[in-house]
């Protein structure tokens, strides 16, 4: 078992957290809170982003001992260790006593390489036959602020549409166009996003796909809806 790692997807993820909360750091009130993370992977971007953000605190959850040996490691060589905590075991089991009184806000950049079953290059990366089941999940667990990955190719327009069924209006987001490594590039994967795109499950290009990084919330306080603008910025 190894430790998925992609710089550009990293870079990605971390600056899109921390400009999200960042903009949003009354409503989202991390500061009192904290925040819980599912899937740590080598926690570069989630250091350098409790590196630049002093009051923030997080509690991070990864099934693969692998990433959290590594993450642990480069937690501590950027000085943040006292903040950013690794745990190693399932999220949906552990992250609700995370600091004891609720916490509010989730991120993730979750598991999201669909596929038909799990037999693929790394299962760790597998996120269901349409990639989408862990941010759905996420949805599920009921936190009232979410910050996830959201993927071109994996069925986004069902992950806005739960989403909204549940309550949750996307806020704002980060879009980035990604080209496909080497697990999106498997045969049986690539295939399978063939299929779903198809179907109109999504949208993906020859050499590339798109995701972006949104925060959904619950809450009243904040503005705007921006599902739809979402949706059109993933169309590759």
């Amino acid at each position: 078992m190894t430790c998925f790692s992609s710089a550009d997807e990293s870079a990605h993820y971390g600056f899109s957290v921390c400009m999200l909360l960042e903009q949003y750091r009354t409503q989202l009130r991390w500061e009192e809170q904290g925040v819980v993370e599912l899937g740590t992977g080598d926690a570069t971007a989630i250091a350098d982003v409790v590196a630049a953000l002093p009051g923030l605190r997080v509690r991070s959850f990864d099934i693969s001992a692998p990433s959290v040996e590594t993450a642990r490691a480069n937690i501590a060589a950027r000085g943040v260790a006292d903040r950013y905590t690794v745990e190693l075991g399932d999220f949906f089991d552990q992250a609700d006593s995370a600091f004891g009184p609720p916490v509010s806000t989730v991120i993730s950049n979750p598991p999201y390489i669909p596929a038909p079953d799990g037999d693929i290059l790394m299962p760790e990366l597998w996120g269901g036959v349409h990639g989408n089941d862990l941010v759905l999940r996420l949805f599920k667990a009921g936190y009232d602020n979410v910050v996830a990955a959201v993927a071109s190719y994996s069925d986004p327009l069902e992950t806005v549409r739960t989403a909204g069924d549940l309550g949750y209006r996307v806020v704002n987001f980060l879009a980035m166009g990604l080209d496909y490594g080497t697990y999106s590039s498997e045969p049986k994967v690539r295939d399978h996003i063939r299929r779903l795109c198809a179907e109109g499950r999504g949208w993906a290009g020859d050499d590339g796909y798109m995701v972006a990084i949104a925060l959904f919330t619950r809450d009243p306080d904040l503005p705007g809806d921006r599902g739809d603008q979402l949706l059109r910025a993933l169309q590759v």
